[in-house]
């Protein structure tokens, strides 16, 4: 029975079944290749506003656990999926994926034709979306003309909707059946973490490392910043565009060259755009767990967890950065460093959750940096 329906800006329909809460979303709609780790995508704060469509047919088999969530809630505008298995099995599971969203109002629809939904948005790109689920899930020429009228990604600040309200200090280690705690003490350098959107992995693999992390809104000035006089500073991942976030990348012009920097994903872009660079929007983007980065200093491949849909523009003026990573499926930037300011970023999601693990090097490397004495050149 469909009794839900999916449509795109451009009026194509896609019907199926709904589960989870009822009513009428809006989002940009986008797809994501991860094979598992359905929950950490769902809690992830970049997608905030996105309905996300994922690419492996059957979704829900291992239900839902207290351990797997990224953040305080989840954050995706609706979910698509091909198949929602009818059995839940696993040791940690304590409830379903259809349980959860209607708790969460979140809409979901199932049974839908994904593959060629995906083939859609791989060829005409990224677009508006309405994701309706009983009541009003028939009209659809009021649900196409909801969508067209829906914001557009580019030129959206979403940081300010994610971020914590107040500062607070994170001690929690990840769980050693999955990572090797290298320092369990947590009383190393002092690491301060600008929130615009991060993953709870993202300061485990921190606190891991032995390091105190302070995590502070994303409005948080920089001089308030640099009062706490800290080792090293982190820029999360986010939702939304890079460019929009001005005062994000006016604090980070106001701390190159005072402390260690390492920022990932929308990190990544505040911190090229802090360094005079420029950002765009991509045609569908990356997401998923699967892509392939070139490490351009060692030449090693890494295959990486993504979720992105803008990029750092091929011909920005990074203010002497190098490009120290490229991603081989589409040559588009992945990393970046500047030696003389011990700032770098990477486009791509390092702690993974889901996906990977290859480079987790990087926060080591981050580590080394906090530690090291060597002043920053002038």
């Amino acid at each position: 029975m469909n009794n839900a329906v999916l449509v795109l800006e451009d009026g194509r329909v896609f019907p199926g079944t709904g589960f989870g809460a009822q009513g009428v979303m809006t989002g940009e709609l986008v797809f994501n290749t991860s094979m598992t780790g359905y929950q950490e995508i769902l809690t992830d704060p970049s997608y905030h506003k996105q309905i996300v469509t994922m690419t492996v047919p059957h979704v829900g088999n291992t239900g839902i656990n207290a351990e797997d969530v990224e953040s305080r809630r989840v954050w995706v505008a609706g979910f698509v999926i091909r198949s929602l298995s009818p059995i839940v099995s696993n040791w940690r599971n304590r409830s379903n994926l259809d349980s959860y969203l209607r708790d969460q109002g979140v809409i979901g629809v199932a049974d839908v034709a994904t593959r060629a939904l995906v083939r859609h948005i791989r060829s005409k790109g990224v677009m508006r979306a309405a994701i309706a689920h009983g009541y009003g899930a028939q009209n659809i020429d009021a649900l196409i003309d909801i969508a067209r009228n829906s914001p557009d990604m580019s030129g959206w600040n979403l940081v300010d909707d994610v971020t914590t309200a107040e500062p607070y200090n994170w001690s929690e280690h990840s769980d050693v059946q999955w990572y090797k705690h290298t320092d369990n003490a947590v009383s190393g350098p002092l690491v301060v973490a600008y929130d615009y959107g991060i993953k709870s992995n993202i300061l485990r693999m921190m606190t891991d490392r032995g390091l105190r992390v302070t995590v502070v809104p994303a409005q948080t000035p920089a001089e308030k910043v640099l009062e706490m006089k800290p080792s090293g500073i982190f820029l999360s991942n986010g939702p939304g565009d890079p460019a929009a976030v001005d005062y994000a990348i006016d604090n980070v012009h106001n701390l190159l060259g005072k402390v260690p920097i390492f920022g990932i994903c929308l990190g990544h872009q505040i911190l090229a755009l802090a360094m005079g660079g420029k950002t765009e929007k991509m045609p569908f983007g990356h997401r998923g767990g699967n892509q392939p980065v070139k490490n351009l200093l060692t030449g090693k491949v890494e295959i990486s967890s993504h979720n992105h849909g803008f990029a750092v523009s091929a011909d920005s003026d990074l203010g002497g950065a190098e490009v120290t990573h490229i991603n081989l499926n589409d040559k588009t930037i992945e990393g970046i460093q500047h030696k003389g300011m011990q700032a770098f970023s990477v486009q791509y999601h390092p702690e993974a959750s889901p996906g990977p693990h290859d480079s987790l090097y990087l926060f080591d490397e981050f580590v080394n940096a906090v530690k090291d004495p060597t002043p920053i050149e002038e």
